[in-house]
């Protein structure tokens, strides 16, 4: 553990990680503050720019991005332009780009990651997340478990069949096994709330605009998911309200969704 006693920037900076992110929530503000650097701030990764390319041969990163606000960001895939990975506030990226644990073995294709919404995030550098990976067994499980999510999220949308219900539903399995295994949500209420464009579910499962549209409705008026209100905070959002009975559509086949016209 570093010698040195926290400033106030690096104390403050401690507590917003603690309260902002999965991989630090519930430490302790005195534990952590040593560890930081007072020149980390937040920065705005803006939409659509690109944060880096992923998975380029022999290359790596030097920071782990931890989202503070904003998003989400996306993984995009070459050459179907596919989303494979989304990131909300609470979590990370970049960590299988670090040359450092599960990073050192967990590649893949050259994919584009970027914001698709203004992001704020932290730039944590590789060798301060090293020491606190190596001071802290909660941060280790945490950490790995990120590499596990990732792989979770690409099983789901392997299930992403050409049937546009299933396809849509296996999305928001996906998300909501990520956030639910996060702690970031469900709402008090039990709702999760993601803020979710048509256009990324569209290169998330391989569908055109209209047709995610009217799955959409289609799921509204069943009541598996629910429209942003008034006081959300994007017109993009999307409330699923029925988590558990949407497996029912996540692992239908043809003709066994009753509301879906096309068959």
């Amino acid at each position: 553990m570093p010698a040195q006693l926290p400033s106030a920037d690096e104390a403050e900076l401690a507590k917003l990680l603690i309260q902002s992110n999965y991989l630090f929530r519930d430490l302790e503000v005195k534990w952590l503050a040593p560890y930081l650097s007072p020149v980390l701030t937040i920065e705005k990764l803006y939409s659509n720019r690109p944060v880096y390319t992923a998975f380029r041969p022999n290359i790596f990163l030097d920071v782990l991005y931890i989202i503070i606000n904003g998003g989400p960001i996306i993984t995009r895939s070459t050459p179907l332009d596919r989303i494979i990975a989304i990131s909300y506030p609470g979590g990370c990226f970049g960590m299988r780009n670090l040359p450092f644990g599960f990073g050192q073995m967990s590649r893949a294709f050259p994919s584009l990651v970027e914001a698709y919404k203004t992001t704020d995030v932290i730039k944590l550098p590789l060798d301060t997340l090293k020491e606190i990976y190596q001071d802290s067994p909660v941060v280790r499980e945490r950490y790995d478990k990120f590499f596990e999510l990732r792989e979770k999220f690409q099983y789901h949308l392997l299930n992403c069949s050409s049937y546009p219900p299933q396809a849509v539903a296996a999305l928001f399995r996906a998300l909501v096994y990520q956030e639910r295994s996060l702690g970031n949500q469900p709402q008090s209420d039990g709702v999760y709330i993601f803020d979710l464009p048509i256009d990324v579910i569209a290169r998330s499962c391989q569908l055109n605009h209209r047709t995610v549209e009217q799955v959409l409705k289609g799921m509204q008026k069943v009541k598996l998911i629910e429209a942003a209100k008034s006081n959300d905070s994007s017109e993009d959002t999307i409330r699923v309200i029925d988590p558990e009975r949407l497996k029912e559509t996540y692992s239908a086949t043809r003709d066994k969704v009753s509301w879906w016209p096309l068959k």
